[in-house]
């Protein structure tokens, strides 16, 4: 186990420095950010100069990430166009990020999975049904309609729940965001779950199982269960990343100044140092997600051994 850990660990070297080269080259051609910084009106061009000057851009692309990159080994992400430092960004987005992800993963592995053992275990019956109209209809409906529509029923019509975030973002106000942020995942781990139940529901291993006399929650939780969550664990695995680095349009509906909040001021304002800093951390998060979930398909499964 330990040299594959290591080996992949020397696998994602290239990877992160292909990923961080590819995201700092398409954010360069995004614009002149100088021109972001100046605003509406045009810098004169001692000003525009000294800018390029001081924050790098005056150099060529490579020798700009080879800095950049020498840069991030040490812990330093740069400085935003405001004189913040960009760490200093990332200290106040990512918890209220990483709060949020939580509250949309127990979705969906509370929900959905649970939803998912249950549809799978009574195919084709009403529930079953049912549970498939409903994820076609989240999955169909898009996450800002979703959000728009629950900010304006439970916050302003109902009361329930405050229409905005407050700066603190605890995790009682992050539910129904969180909700929101996990609807359409939520639906999609359903209805893997759904399958890979059904479909192991019928396995050899299952019938030997039952007809040895054990109980049906045993065989449902010590033999279908392990054997039916390693695709949906695939999934929620790579899910994370993408609910921290795609919450921009539910951080936005619920004012939430997280992660997403920062990209989209970077990419407004054409900050390249935000968000080159931020999308570098996502890419590592991607990395060690995908690293988590190899490694748990061995406790699922106990056929999957690393050498």
């Amino acid at each position: 186990m330990g040299r594959y850990v290591a080996r992949r660990l020397l696998q994602m070297i290239p990877v992160f420095v292909g990923a961080t080269l590819l995201i700092f080259l398409m954010v360069n051609v995004m614009g002149d950010p100088i021109a972001g910084l100046c605003g509406d009106r045009e810098c004169d061009p001692a000003t525009a100069a000294q800018l390029r000057r001081e924050f790098g851009l005056d150099k060529p692309v490579w020798q700009q990430y080879l800095t950049y990159m020498g840069n991030v080994f040490t812990g330093d992400f740069g400085t935003a166009f405001n004189g913040q430092e960009v760490t200093e960004l990332m200290g106040t987005a990512f918890p209220v990020t990483i709060r949020l992800t939580i509250v949309a993963i127990l979705f969906e592995i509370v929900i959905g999975i649970t939803l998912g053992v249950v549809t799978g275990l009574r195919r084709g019956r009403p529930v079953d049904t049912g549970a498939l109209l409903v994820t076609l209809v989240v999955v169909s409906v898009p996450t800002f309609v979703t959000g728009l529509l629950l900010q304006l029923l439970l916050g302003v019509e109902w009361g329930w729940i405050r229409p905005s975030v407050s700066s603190d973002a605890p995790f009682d106000e992050l539910i129904v965001p969180g909700l929101v942020l996990a609807s359409v995942s939520l639906a999609y781990v359903t209805r893997l779950t759904r399958t890979s139940i059904a479909e192991n529901a019928r396995a050899d291993y299952v019938r030997t199982a039952v007809a040895k006399g054990l109980p049906r929650h045993r065989v449902i939780r010590k033999h279908l269960l392990r054997n039916s969550l390693i695709p949906v664990v695939t999934f929620i695995g790579t899910d994370i990343g993408a609910l921290m680095g795609g919450a921009i349009v539910t951080e936005r509906i619920f004012n939430i100044h997280g992660v997403g909040y920062q990209l989209y001021q970077g990419i407004l304002r054409q900050n390249t140092q935000t968000v080159v800093g931020f999308v570098t951390v996502l890419v590592l998060v991607f990395l060690l997600a995908n690293l988590l979930v190899d490694l748990l398909y061995a406790v699922l499964d106990p056929r999957i051994r690393y050498a």
